[in-house]
C-alpha cells in the first residue's frame, strides 16, 4: 500500500480544514513547494495535491504551484480541486500533474465525465467519492448529490473507472481514524478498484489496518502536519 501526503492550498498557502469547513482552516505553511521537496527528500513518490480556492470557484486556481512543485521534485502529482471543463483537465496535465481527481462533475455531469475518460484514459483520472453520511458530496463539498456511493461507484466503474478515492467528510481533518467498515465494504463490492482511503488517519497503526483491508493507498494531511505520524515512519512503513 502506498502513502500519499496531502497539500492543501488556499491562498497559495499550505492549509487544512476540518471536515471541509473553510471557516476551520489552520495554515500549516506559506511555501507548499517547501512541504513538497521535504516528502520528496524522505523517499516518497506520489502526492495529492488539492486546490480549494478552485474547489470553491470552480475554476483551477493554484497551478502555479502545482507548475513548481512538478518543476522542482519527481513527485508523482495527483490534482483535485476546480475541475469543470476539458480546458480544466489540460491546464493542470500541462502544469504537470500525473492524474487528476474527478468528484464534483463525476456526480452531476456523468456523462461529461465519460468522455473525459475516453479523451485522457482511466490511469490519468480518478473517481472522487467524498462522502457525508455515505451520499455524494460536491463543490467544495458544500453540496449533497442525490447519489450514495454505491450508486456511484456501479456508474463510473462500468466506464472503466479503476482508482477511486474515497473521503468520509465527518472524519477529515478530526484524526478519528480511517472508515475501515465502509471500505471494506467498498472493496467486497468492487473488489478489483483501487481505493485510495482518505480522512481520519491519525497514526501509523491505521495505515496498517488500511492495507489489511486492501486498500490500494493511503492519502495523510493532518497526522502529518501535526506529527501524529512522522516522515521518517512513512518512510519505513514504504
Amino acid at each position: 500500500m502506498n502513502i500519499i501526503p496531502a497539500i492543501d492550498i488556499i491562498d497559495g498557502k499550505c492549509v487544512r480544514l476540518k471536515q471541509g469547513l473553510y471557516d476551520q482552516k489552520t495554515v500549516y505553511h506559506e511555501e507548499p513547494v517547501e512541504v513538497a521537496k521535504m516528502f520528496a527528500d524522505h523517499g516518497i513518490t506520489h502526492l495529492h495535491l488539492v486546490d480549494l480556492d478552485g474547489a470553491k470557484a470552480s475554476k483551477v486556481i493554484n497551478h502555479r504551484v502545482l507548475e513548481e512543485i512538478a518543476r522542482v521534485t519527481e513527485l508523482i502529482i495527483d490534482w483535485g480541486g476546480g475541475i469543470k471543463s476539458e480546458e480544466d483537465l489540460r491546464i493542470v496535465f500541462s502544469s504537470g500533474a500525473r492524474q487528476a481527481t474527478v468528484g464534483s462533475i463525476a456526480a452531476e455531469k456523468p456523462s461529461l465525465f465519460h468522455e473525459w475518460l475516453e479523451i485522457f484514459g482511466a490511469d490519468r483520472l480518478i473517481l472522487g467519492a467524498d462522502l457525508k453520511k455515505g451520499m455524494v458530496a460536491t463543490r467544495g463539498w458544500e453540496e449533497t448529490a442525490t447519489l450514495n456511493w454505491q450508486e456511484f461507484f456501479q456508474m463510473h466503474v462500468q466506464k472503466g473507472v479503476r482508482t477511486i478515492i474515497s473521503t468520509d467528510v465527518a472524519r477529515d481533518g478530526m484524526l478519528l481514524g480511517p472508515a475501515n467498515v465502509l471500505y471494506q465494504e467498498m472493496l467486497a463490492a468492487y473488489p478489483g478498484i483501487n481505493l485510495i482511503a482518505s480522512g481520519g488517519i491519525a497514526s501509523v497503526d491505521d495505515l496498517h489496518s488500511l492495507r489489511e483491508i486492501g486498500c490500494f493507498a493511503a492519502i495523510v494531511g493532518k497526522a502529518i502536519y501535526e506529527q501524529k505520524i512522522s516522515l521518517t515512519q512513512i518512510q519505513a512503513f514504504l
